[in-house]
C-alpha cells in the first residue's frame, strides 16, 4: 500500500498543531535540567523556576499592552479564567449584557449565576452571519448594568465584535473580553480598548501546550478568589494573600506548561501579529471562495475581510453533519470538527441548531495546499451524496 499523505489539520479553533519547534524544545529542556517548583525556596532551582514564570508574565503582558506585568494571572485555561472574573465581579441583582455568540465558558457560568444570585442578562442583537450589533449597547444599558462580557472572535463563525465600540459605550460598566479564538491571531491592546477583564487560553492561538491560559485584571479591581492556599508568599498567614497575582494563584503553578506558552507567544511576537493575520485571512478567503464554488454546500459567517477570523462553519446537502466530518477524515484525512462546538447559543443565533455544522479552522501553519485539498475532499464528498 502506499504512503499515505499527512492529515489535513483543520480544527485549530480547537487547539492549534502543530506547534512552533521551540515549544517542545523549551519545555524538554526544563524539564531535564530544573526542579518546577517556584516560589517555594531560596534554592537556584526554585529561582530559576521563578525567573521562567516571571518572563512568561512579561512576555505576555507585552502582547496585551499592559504595563504592569502583576496583572497578568496564570490558570490552566480560559474557562477557569472567565468563572474567576464571573463568579468574582458578579453581585446579586447584577445586570449583564453578552451575546447571542458565546460559548459555554461564558453561558454556563452566567446561567448558574441567574439561579444562584439573581444576575439579570440582557443580550447585543446578532445577525444571521454571526455578527454583533455592538451599536446597540446603549439601548442596553441600565444604571445597575456591571458588566459587558462578549467573545471576541467566535468559535463558530470567526465574526469579530468591535471592542473599540463597545468601550465607547460602555459607561460605568465593566468590560470582559472571552479572547480564547483571538489571542495571538488578533491584535490586543487592554488598555487603549478599554478592556477590564480579559481571559485567555495558552493552546490555540498561542502555540501553547494544554492546560495553560490566564487572565489580565485592570489595576484597581479586586476580586475573591475562587481558590484558595499556598502561594509561596505571605506564608506566615493564614489567609489567602490579597495582591495580584498571588490572590489569584494557589498551589503549585504548572511551570512546565508556562515556559512552553512563553515559547508560544514568543514566536507570534517574533513573527507579527500583522503577518500572521495577514496569512490566515489569505487562507480563509480562499476557503471561502472555494466553498462558494461548491454545489449545495452552506457557508455561515461573515464574507472574507478583516471583520472575520479564520474560522468557518458549513453543512452540505444530503449528509449530516456528523457523517461529513467522519468522511473527510476517514477518507481524505481533512480533520474538521462537527457539532455545537461547546456553543449552543451561537448555533441558535445562525439557526443551525441543534445539529450544528462542520467547522474548518486554519491556522498559521496551514497552507494554501492544504486548503485546496480540503475543497477538493469536499467536492468528491458531494459528488457521492
Amino acid at each position: 500500500m502506499p504512503d499515505q499523505p499527512p492529515p489535513v489539520y483543520l480544527d485549530n479553533a480547537a487547539t492549534s498543531f502543530p506547534k512552533p519547534a521551540a515549544v517542545a524544545e523549551t519545555m524538554a529542556r526544563l524539564l531535564d535540567t530544573t526542579a518546577l517548583s517556584p516560589g517555594r525556596a531560596a534554592h537556584r532551582y526554585s529561582l530559576a523556576a521563578g525567573r521562567v514564570i516571571f518572563a512568561a508574565r512579561e512576555t505576555l503582558a507585552a502582547l496585551f499592552g499592559c504595563r504592569d506585568s502583576s496583572r497578568i494571572v496564570f490558570t490552566n485555561n480560559v474557562t477557569t479564567s472567565l468563572n474567576i472574573g464571573l463568579q468574582g465581579l458578579l453581585r446579586p441583582g447584577d445586570h449583564v449584557i453578552t451575546t447571542g455568540m458565546e460559548h459555554n465558558s461564558v453561558m454556563r457560568p452566567l446561567r448558574l449565576l441567574e439561579r444562584l444570585r439573581g444576575i439579570r442578562l440582557s443580550f447585543l442583537p446578532t445577525a444571521a452571519t454571526g455578527e454583533v450589533d455592538v451599536d446597540a449597547l446603549p439601548r442596553l444599558l441600565a444604571s445597575d448594568t456591571r458588566l459587558i462580557v462578549v467573545n471576541h472572535l467566535s468559535n463558530v463563525t470567526g465574526s469579530l465584535v468591535d471592542l473599540a465600540t463597545l468601550a465607547r459605550f460602555k459607561g460605568d460598566a465593566l468590560l470582559m473580553v472571552d479572547a480564547a479564538q483571538s489571542a495571538g491571531s488578533e491584535a490586543i491592546d487592554v488598555t487603549a480598548q478599554g478592556i477590564d477583564f480579559l481571559a485567555f487560553t495558552g493552546h490555540k492561538s498561542l502555540f501553547g501546550p494544554t492546560g495553560t491560559g490566564g487572565f489580565y485584571l485592570r489595576p484597581g479591581i479586586v476580586l475573591p478568589p475562587l481558590v484558595v492556599g499556598g502561594t509561596g508568599s505571605n506564608s506566615e498567614h493564614e489567609v489567602q494573600p490579597d495582591f495580584a497575582p498571588d490572590a489569584y494563584e494557589a498551589g503549585t503553578p504548572n511551570t512546565l506548561g508556562i515556559a512552553g506558552l512563553a515559547a508560544g507567544v514568543a514566536f507570534v511576537r517574533e513573527t507579527g501579529l500583522a503577518a500572521i493575520r495577514r496569512h490566515e485571512e489569505t487562507l480563509t478567503t480562499r476557503l471561502l471562495d472555494g466553498l462558494g464554488q461548491i454545489p449545495g454546500l452552506t457557508v455561515y459567517g461573515p464574507g472574507p475581510g478583516p471583520h472575520r477570523g479564520p474560522v468557518v462553519s458549513i453543512r452540505l446537502a444530503g449528509i449530516s453533519v456528523s457523517d461529513l466530518a467522519f468522511a473527510l477524515d476517514r477518507d481524505h484525512g481533512i480533520l474538521g470538527r462537527g457539532g455545537l462546538h461547546c456553543a449552543p447559543a451561537a448555533h441558535r443565533s445562525i439557526a443551525t441548531y441543534p445539529e450544528g455544522t462542520l467547522r474548518l479552522s486554519l491556522g498559521y501553519f496551514n497552507t494554501e495546499a492544504e486548503i485546496d485539498s480540503c475543497l477538493a475532499a469536499l467536492d468528491r464528498v458531494r459528488s457521492r451524496c
